[in-house]
């Protein structure tokens, strides 16, 4: 499959093959939710905590006689029914980790790049080579299109292009190895440098027969 690859200025400059093993990959809609779910649950902290009745501060006594007050029985100011009381089944510290298969989170990741592309979501830049600075960086993503909600990929981390896209409202921007289901999905365009795309190529891409054979055991 071929991709265009745009300038700075939004130019089409030329074309680039990319591998139908990772960009062109059938939509599997099971795997990609449970792959979302997985990593929405994996970071939750699963802190929160509340008291029960027998947790909170206060006294245990009987706050007045059973009988002849015309009222209604009461027990301990520590009842759930009582302002400042236990919390009947609340939240109490645990852990939401769930354990995803890498075939699968494999699976969905090349799904979630291969619907971009497919939708036409996806830009490709020669590189990103630009000053640190917001209205460069504006002006960039103007000239793509990409100026709304955008997940900017380059194949490492790069300063000057985190430093100039950090104060860009609904733009991200993150290294190659570190691509994920949510990222890519909850943005509304892709665009990645052809470095970056070599380097998912190389992480998530099938090994050819000669590869395997060749390699050292």
């Amino acid at each position: 499959m071929q991709v265009p690859v745009y300038s700075l200025t939004g130019e089409e400059v030329e074309k680039i093959e990319i591998s139908d093993q990772v960009f062109a990959v059938p939509f599997n809609e099971g795997v990609v939710h449970q792959v979302m779910v997985g990593q929405l649950a994996n970071a939750r902290h699963g802190t929160a905590s509340t008291k029960t009745r027998g947790e909170v501060q206060g006294s245990s006594k009987k706050l007045y006689r059973q009988k002849g007050t015309g009222e209604a029985r009461a027990g301990s100011r520590r009842s759930p029914t009582r302002r400042g009381g236990g919390i009947i089944f609340g939240p109490k510290p645990r852990d939401y980790h769930q354990q995803t298969p890498k075939k699968m989170r494999r699976l969905a990741l090349k799904c979630a790049l291969s619907a971009k592309v497919k939708d036409n979501e996806l830009k490709v830049v020669q590189e990103l080579k630009l000053e640190p600075k917001t209205k460069f960086m504006a002006q960039v993503l103007g000239a793509l299109g990409a100026d709304s909600s955008t997940l900017v990929v380059t194949a490492n981390p790069e300063e000057h292009v985190i430093k100039a896209a950090r104060n860009i409202q609904g733009i991200k921007t993150m290294p190659a190895n570190l691509l994920n289901v949510i990222d890519i999905l909850s943005h509304k365009m892709l665009l990645m440098t052809v470095s970056a795309i070599r380097r998912v190529e190389e992480l998530w891409g099938e090994k050819t027969v000669a590869e395997v054979t060749n390699a050292p055991v």
